[in-house]
């Protein structure tokens, strides 16, 4: 049994389904800690298709696509720990709060989750104890062990957008988003070196979006609260489908990141 709220639940993750937290290089000895929150597409057996045809899986409501190559490329690159979240985002949305409209979506650009309608308030607890919770508890032990060793700090968040949504028609006509709230220094030093080893590419700042404390959970808590320098990375996603994209997207992204790093270390 577990507990939520005073409450006890049984489990919804059963035998067979995967552990909703993957670390890669988890001793790396770069000061830039890497997460993606929306790596996976796995779905509890418990929950079953979602009531969703097979192909909206490989749509971007489900995971970000081809953000999981991006990030373990960076991984290798910088030497850097890497922790992945295993589950789909329409069963549970680990970057966004528990008490977010969209943190579990009954839509989603258009696709109605029928699974997700109705959902009762145990069943909202089951998902955020047994998948948000494991992965935001693995990161902050993680970050507390590295802020205890007194060593510089940065806090990577790696996304993916679509570069039309379909519901709205809106077009997103750039390739690279750096996103931040109150803190701006990783994301506008990133920005300067990115656009200068990459001239051709567009980078915007807040964009697709602007982190907030309701559309967001890893910066707002893990960054922002600790006051470790930070960004969430969007790339576009129809750039890095392929493994020859995200290598590509990967060698793109980390000489600035590191760039980025060291100058307000003050090594540069």
């Amino acid at each position: 049994m577990l507990r939520f709220a005073g409450r006890e639940t049984t489990r919804l993750l059963q035998t067979g389904d995967p552990d909703p937290v993957e670390w890669l290089n988890s001793a790396g000895s770069s000061p830039i800690f890497l997460t993606c929150e929306h790596a996976g597409r796995a779905v509890p057996r418990a929950l079953g298709d979602l009531g969703i045809p097979a192909e909206e899986m490989e749509r971007h409501i489900a995971y970000d696509v081809g953000a999981e190559g991006v990030a373990r490329g960076l991984a290798e690159r910088l030497d850097a720990a890497l922790i992945l979240q295993r589950y789909s985002r329409l069963v549970i949305d680990c970057n966004r709060p528990l008490e977010a409209k969209d943190c579990i979506v009954t839509q989603s650009d258009g696709t109605v989750v029928p699974v997700n309608a109705d959902i009762t308030d145990l069943d909202r607890s089951r998902r955020y104890v047994e998948i948000h919770q494991p992965l935001h508890e693995a990161i902050a032990v993680a970050l507390d062990q590295r802020q205890a060793n007194g060593k510089p700090l940065f806090l990577v968040s790696v996304h993916s957008f679509t570069p039309v949504m379909r519901a709205t028609g809106a077009v997103r006509d750039f390739e690279l988003g750096l996103l931040y709230n109150r803190d701006a220094r990783l994301a506008e030093r990133l920005a300067e070196h990115f656009r200068a080893a990459n001239p051709d590419v567009t980078v915007k700042l807040n964009a697709p979006y602007h982190v907030d404390d309701v559309s967001d959970y890893t910066i707002p808590v893990h960054g922002e609260r600790r006051g470790i320098p930070h960004v969430l990375l969007e790339v576009r996603n129809d750039l890095i489908t392929d493994a020859r994209g995200q290598e590509e997207w990967a060698d793109r992204l980390a000489g600035p990141l590191r760039l980025a790093a060291d100058r307000i270390e003050g090594k540069a």
